[in-house]
């Protein structure tokens, strides 16, 4: 549960954090990395991010919206932060206004992605909307 918990609220706040500035602000991104229909591609990402988010936190249809979260991730991986290596928290400097780090690597991506891995294959736990809902005949609960 306490990995359904962290991956399902870190993808709700990272889609509410572009709804609430808006998707079309991440669109603009996205078009500066040279992204295909940033602003089409932006919404798609806000609402995956919200709905895949909500039905990790929840426990349910973990195995069908880990695939849309996966190629949300990859995409992010290979579009922006493979270039940056490894590490997630980059020490850049100090100055006079404080602490200054460096642009963020891969590392929380592969954090995520073995996340979802773990719950698609695992199951999402007793503490679970799966443990609720009815199941057709002859279909098996996951653990």
């Amino acid at each position: 549960m306490p990995i359904r918990l962290i991956v399902g609220l870190g993808f709700l706040a990272h889609g509410y954090a572009k709804l609430s500035r808006g998707p079309e602000s991440f669109g603009v991104v996205l078009q500066t990395l040279g992204v295909p229909v940033p602003q089409l591609l932006a919404w798609l990402t806000t609402l995956v991010e919200l709905v895949g988010g909500g039905a990790v936190l929840a426990g349910a249809f973990i195995p069908l919206a880990s695939v849309p979260m996966a190629i949300v991730l990859l995409t992010a991986l290979f579009t922006v932060h493979s270039q940056y290596g490894f590490f997630s928290v980059k020490f850049a400097e100090v100055t006079a206004r404080g602490i200054r780090f460096g642009p963020v690597g891969y590392e929380i991506i592969l954090l995520y992605l073995g996340g979802l891995a773990t719950l698609a294959v695992g199951g999402p736990g007793r503490l679970s909307l799966e443990t609720v809902l009815p199941r057709p005949k002859g279909i098996e609960r996951s653990r």
